[in-house]
């Protein structure tokens, strides 16, 4: 094994450099690891490449510098984004193994409009530390620029293509699956998580036939799973857009290759906003079903078994919707876009959900509703599908701390990062300022016990029985932890027969 073993056995206060396929990197140490940060995987998607399947970073000469975070794709509210985004970042274990270690990929969450892997919530210190583990985390395009289909403006001389975004994770996979080697990682066990959006990256990359053999397991935090759509959907969302921007069809082609990444952002807002009271349950910057690099919809793939058949972790949180209307809420959490959601579904169906949440309309079971739909139902859907063919295990994140319970907002979305990835820094001490710092530090030995055991063998640790439609086990995380079959099965059943906007 090259790079970072060797140089490490001949001196282990040196400046660590690796060699990669396109030159070599020098990271930095930090205490007992090494970081390489704002690494290329893809060529710059700007000028004659925006809007286009990315393509193979190229190479450099000398060393190049890995020690800042690359550029966030271009959203709302962020001076240091750029188009030039399609970079990934490494830390490993100092210390030399004599065997390739597990490789997490994480894909971080923000509804395809924002974040970046630079977020000081997605620090992988802690599971490589305690793993033994090399951390691979990911920037992707965003918004309007990654995750809505231009293709109808295509010309021989300027074609557009489609799932950008997705091409983009696809692409960061390739090249761990090319390089990581020389970071001390093993190629052929690749785990790749994700939450939210993230996590929607998941399960849609487990349904696309260029991810095949990229990742040996997957894990599901919070997938809005459904979220992928037509082409005919796709067309029209881009279409609108255009028409935001009071962009004629004739001049779609000019405007598309050169406006501002910034006019991007804001005609992509507006029409973000509008889609959620307009079309509830859907989501604009969404995978599209395009019948090629995305040939089905994701939860197709998994009712039928057809996606790649690696182990699965899945699950949401208990009160996935309670932080959406205090945020932003792009959720159908509230009786107008409830009703609305459920125009196009039989009659029966809707009355039997509506009944199986106690006091609606009013605003916690609206809510509790709005957060089901969006990634609790998707989530049974692909773990009852994909159950069938590969391992699969279910879990519930129960845990609350006292803030979050007198806030009313309890197990809402996302809390579970904090035990994911430690409970350090702002967030953990935020979350504990009522008290619960000793649950919090519980339940994070639980989750990392659990999701490193998964990336090194392919199962959780013992305790966590492989989930079956029969009996649907699933794991409720909490300063207590239990198995529970078919938890809300009551709930479950009434949503049997919901068909999502496609």
């Amino acid at each position: 094994m090259g790079g970072v073993l060797g140089l490490q056995r001949e001196d282990p206060v040196s400046t660590p450099q690796v060699d990669i396929d396109t030159g070599t990197l020098r990271g930095r140490r930090e205490g007992d690891l090494i970081a390489w940060r704002g690494i290329p995987y893809a060529a710059p998607p700007v000028g004659a490449l925006r809007l286009r399947a990315p393509q193979r970073a190229k190479s450099w000469s000398g060393v190049r510098q890995a020690v800042d975070f690359g550029f966030r794709a271009p959203q709302r509210g962020m001076s240091s984004a750029s188009e030039d985004c399609l970079t990934l970042n490494v830390l490993a274990p100092a210390q030399p193994s004599d065997t390739p270690r597990p490789v997490m990929v994480f894909v971080h969450g923000g509804a395809y409009s924002g974040g970046s892997s630079a977020s000081s919530l997605y620090d992988g210190r802690s599971l490589a530390r305690r793993g033994d583990i090399v951390y691979v985390s990911i920037n992707y395009r965003l918004g309007a620029l990654g995750y809505l289909d231009f293709t109808q403006y295509s010309t021989p001389e300027r074609p557009f293509d489609s799932n950008l975004g997705l091409r983009d994770q696809v692409a960061a996979l390739e090249w761990v699956r090319r390089n990581i080697a020389e970071f001390g990682g093993d190629p052929d066990n690749v785990t790749v998580f994700g939450e939210s959006a993230g996590a929607n990256a998941v399960t849609t990359l487990m349904a696309t036939p260029a991810a095949k053999g990229l990742f040996a397991r997957a894990i599901a935090q919070s997938p809005p799973a459904a979220s992928a759509y037509s082409v005919e959907r796709a067309a029209r969302w881009a279409r609108e857009l255009l028409e935001i921007a009071g962009v004629s069809r004739s001049g779609a082609g000019t405007w598309l290759e050169t406006a501002d990444p910034s006019e991007f952002v804001e005609v992509g807002t507006t029409l973000a906003n509008r889609g959620a009271d307009e079309e509830p349950g859907t989501r604009v910057f969404a995978p599209v079903v395009d019948g090629v690099f995305l040939p089905s919809h994701p939860l197709d793939s998994f009712a039928s078994g057809s996606g790649h058949p690696v182990a699965l972790i899945i699950g949401t949180n208990r009160d996935e919707g309670t932080i959406f209307p205090r945020l932003h809420d792009i959720l159908p959490t509230n009786p107008t876009r409830i009703e609305k959601m459920f125009s196009h579904v039989d009659r029966a169906v809707k009355d039997r959900v509506l009944a199986a949440y106690s006091g609606y309309p009013g605003r916690q079971a609206a809510t509790a509703l709005g957060g089901d739909v969006s990634f609790w139902e998707p989530s049974i859907l692909c773990a009852q599908g994909h159950a069938a063919v590969a391992p699969t295990y279910s879990y519930r994140y129960d845990f609350a701390p006292r803030l979050l319970r007198v806030l009313g907002l309890g197990a809402t979305h996302a809390t579970e990062l904090v035990a994911v990835f430690g409970p350090a820094g702002l967030s953990a001490r935020a979350l504990t300022l009522l008290g619960g710092r000793g649950g919090l530090a519980s339940v994070t030995d639980t989750v990392q016990s659990h999701w490193l055991h998964f990336a090194r063998y392919g199962t959780p640790a013992p305790g966590w029985p492989r989930y079956s439609p029969e009996r649907r086990e699933t794991l409720i995380i909490d300063e207590v932890c239990r198995i529970e079959s078919d938890p809300r099965g009551e709930v479950r059943r009434a949503w049997i027969g919901y068909a999502h906007q496609r």
